[in-house]
């Protein structure tokens, strides 16, 4: 009897735009100061992606470059590329295919998922399983968002958090049992008028009133998303561990979703791991939605060894929310 194909994780590529945006320059544009915002997120500055008619394909592209330069294949070889976002290029054509089409991977198709933070999750359960089918060798997971796109630099509660980046991993086929292991996803739309933008979709189309109204720029009612995000990062951890009979003295790394330290210490603290166990980047990216996750396994790649357990954890806006466990196939090159 053959052992079951299991998805693993065999190169990380990532991109940040090299322009920054400080706790320093925000005090200059609204009503805050540098203590007040590390205090409240651990965030000290954010990356930016400046020039006109730049979407997220000008990070992703760079990102999955260098995840093929480090898998040593071709763009042709992918099989299918899955982009996770709130801030596609285009309503539509996908990003994904526009990606595609700049990295010539002319046998791959594509499409975008929408979960917020919670995306890469998602995409990541959605690539494992096309995997899993055996139809596909090579598949590439993005997440990536330009959040500066959809930010009202004067609204100081959605101002400070946010930042610019893309992050991809390449899905293979493997037969050791590396790989992902298991996923918990979860979502509740109830949460929509917490954590969301209004108009802009076929319920409130762009017009000038919506413009005007500022609805095109993401909202969030911060307590009430940080309470929800607490209870749903650290309970699906824990209940992730507990269902394949794990503890935290079992996991190598925790990766979280960057969006407030506050919330990275407590889903920690849940499954009994100490802070250096955590995948901390806040500082130097803030929150990046989509991206925060493979930007970790981007920045830690030399750092993880072949067996390393990982649990993954995100929570997003409207809501939505997940965590998967992750056993790492390949040590530092």
């Amino acid at each position: 009897m053959s052992n079951k194909i299991t998805a693993a994780i065999t190169a990380v590529g990532g991109y940040v735009p090299e322009d920054k945006l400080t706790n320093k320059d925000l005090e200059k544009m609204v009503d805050t100061t540098d203590e007040w915002i590390r205090t409240r997120t651990g965030i000290e500055e954010r990356r930016i992606l400046k020039g006109e008619g730049k979407g997220i394909s000008e990070m992703i592209v760079p990102a999955v470059k260098q995840l093929l330069e480090k898998r040593g294949i071709t763009p042709e070889e992918i099989d299918c590329l899955i982009v996770a976002t709130v801030t596609p290029d285009m309503v539509f054509p996908a990003t994904a295919n526009i990606v595609c089409d700049k990295i010539g991977a002319a046998n791959a198709w594509g499409f975008d998922v929408s979960a917020a933070c919670s995306g890469f999750l998602y995409t990541l359960t959605l690539g494992a399983g096309l995997i899993e089918s055996g139809r596909y060798k090579k598949v590439v997971v993005v997440g990536a968002d330009k959040m500066s796109a959809i930010i009202d630099y004067t609204d100081r509660a959605t101002c400070i958090i946010f930042g610019d980046g893309a992050g991809a991993v390449l899905l293979e086929p493997a037969e050791n049992g590396a790989g992902i292991k298991d996923s918990l996803l979860r979502s509740d739309g109830s949460g929509a008028q917490y954590l969301r933008m209004k108009a802009g979709g076929s319920m409130y189309p762009a017009t000038a009133e919506t413009v005007a109204s500022r609805e095109h720029y993401a909202y969030q009612e911060g307590k009430t998303v940080f309470k929800f995000a607490v209870k749903g990062m650290a309970d699906v951890s824990a209940e992730l561990l507990e269902r394949n009979n794990l503890t935290g003295d079992d996991i190598k790394w925790l990766v979280p979703h960057q969006a407030n330290l506050r919330i990275i210490d407590a889903t920690a603290e849940r499954i009994g791991l100490p802070r250096e166990k955590v995948m901390i980047n806040i500082q130097r990216y803030g929150n990046t939605t989509a991206a925060t996750i493979p930007l970790c396994l981007w920045e830690w790649e030399n750092q993880l060894k072949k067996g390393d357990k990982l649990v993954l954890a995100a929570f997003g806006g409207g809501f939505t929310w997940g965590a998967t466990l992750v056993e790492w196939a390949y040590d530092p090159k």
